[in-house]
């Protein structure tokens, strides 16, 4: 550990009271070192889950009450994150456990109280000692983070969805979104198109539903001077500003049966005419397609082109409601807090329980839109810096938790019941992995091994 060293070496201090830490600071010093504190085996884990360390320090203060739960951690921790010695300390009352965390793992052991000088030759030869490559194992994966582009959601229903997102983006196929309305289709296209090899080339969106019928095809396609009354003057129309990159076309369902054949043939030749011109104009553009409405059923009712949905539907990403994200209104509400008191001025502090479980319990046919919009204004009616029923709508104050119901269906196997219980469990912790291990009433340890061998969470 030399005074040179670029970045300071990252220390976990396990232990009851600060003696241990304050001894290491002193030693060498907060320019030299970051250390971390924790005074349970639950904090233990959850640290290790979101960070790595260089070291840890394990006092056997922290074991006594749970001595198997204890060990069974340490051993956790020297298989799965290889790269983080660890130093046992317990007075000499209890050598006994000094030994066993030796076979857990740890990489040495000393008696209470330690010398100075004993403390720093410890840490600096395990230090030194420390393998170079050593993943941290406990960490959470790539797919457990709480963003993906400007999507937020960690849900099993929300990686399926960026699982598809990045299959699409590996492709230059047409797409097609669907879900209800506020569920999050157009950051899904966008999130295609910067995640595609045109994401150099424009990106633009037409809200279809939103255009007069007589307009939709002049916004398409554009328009030669004159060619009706008002054209003035030639217009580009989308598909020729989009020129090399995406244009995301929301609400098709809207579009009438003459505009759904010009689109057909745009996705057959990659060409189409300006209205008012005979002169075909050749098209390179991405198409995403979106609509809240079942085309199946349009399909059925005569409303919308088969073969134009075929050409569409090359590949389908199904974006869920809110209702069927679980886990994920936690993530969504704290975003949509800090964004709106960034915007009022605002300060808040926190949520009573009774707020964030009606938030919970309301099926939010809005999706996430009405989400975003309640927030908002729970934030700026607000009076003091707790959000609580008072600054919820009669609609959604109304309702109350339940608790979460799993369906098991003849013919399972105990092994697939199992891993479904697991995953609906870490949605309702919220994928905190020791109230998961709680509730199911295992270790730790076992929850791990649960989820490496059912392949969860990967």
């Amino acid at each position: 550990m030399s005074d040179e060293t670029a970045e300071k070496i990252k220390i976990i201090c396990v232990d009851e009271g600060r003696g241990l830490a304050r001894q290491v600071i002193d030693i060498f010093g907060e320019e030299r070192i970051s250390l971390s504190f924790a005074r349970s085996l639950d904090d233990v884990g959850d640290r290790f889950e979101r960070e790595a360390f260089d070291l840890m320090l394990f006092s056997s203060s922290v074991a006594h009450r749970q001595p198997d739960d204890a060990l069974e951690l340490l051993e956790l921790i020297c298989v799965k994150c290889p790269g983080t010695p660890v130093l046992f300390f317990a007075p000499p009352g209890r050598l006994k456990m000094a030994h066993q965390a030796l076979r857990a793992g740890v990489f040495h052991y000393s008696l209470l109280p330690v010398t100075d000088e004993e403390l720093k030759l410890l840490v600096e030869t395990a230090l030194s000692r420390r393998p170079q490559l050593g993943p941290n194992l406990l960490l959470r994966s790539e797919i457990e983070k709480t963003t993906f582009e400007r999507m937020i959601g960690r849900s099993t229903a929300m990686r399926q969805v960026y699982r598809q997102i990045r299959q699409a983006a590996a492709t230059d196929i047409p797409v097609l979104l669907s879900g209800e309305t506020g569920t999050g289709k157009e950051l899904a296209a966008l999130a295609i198109h910067e995640l595609s090899s045109r994401a150099h080339g424009p990106y633009v969106p037409v809200h279809i539903g939103a255009l007069p019928t007589d307009l939709v095809a002049s916004e398409l396609f554009g328009h030669e001077r004159g060619a009706f009354s008002g054209a003035t003057s030639l217009r580009k129309g989308c598909f020729e500003v989009a020129e090399g990159g995406t244009v995301f076309m929301d609400e098709i369902a809207t579009i009438d049966e003459k505009m759904q054949i010009s689109l057909l043939r745009l996705l057959e030749t990659n060409e189409y005419c300006r209205i008012g011109s005979q002169r075909s104009i050749g098209v390179n553009v991405r198409m995403i397609a979106a609509s809240n409405a079942d085309l199946a059923e349009e399909i059925r009712k005569g409303n919308f082109r088969e073969d134009l949905y075929y050409r569409l539907d090359v590949l389908h990403v199904a974006m869920p409601p809110l209702r069927e994200r679980h886990g994920d209104i936690h993530l969504l509400v704290d975003h949509f807090i800090k964004n709106a008191c960034d915007t009022f001025g605002k300060s808040i502090r926190g949520l009573s329980p009774g707020f964030i479980s009606c938030l919970e319990s309301y099926p939010w046919p809005g999706n996430v839109r009405e989400l975003k919009n309640v927030i908002q204004r729970s934030v700026i009616s607000a009076t003091g810096d707790i959000l609580d029923l008072r600054q919820l709508p009669p609609r959604i104050s109304q309702y109350r938790n339940e608790d979460t119901k799993m369906t098991i269906r003849v013919g399972m196997t105990i092994a697939e019941v199992e891993k479904e219980l697991i995953i609906l469990t870490l949605e309702h912790a919220g994928q905190n992995r020791s109230r998961a291990s709680e509730m199911l009433g295992i270790s730790r340890r076992s929850l791990y091994n649960k989820m490496q061998r059912y392949a969860i969470g990967r």
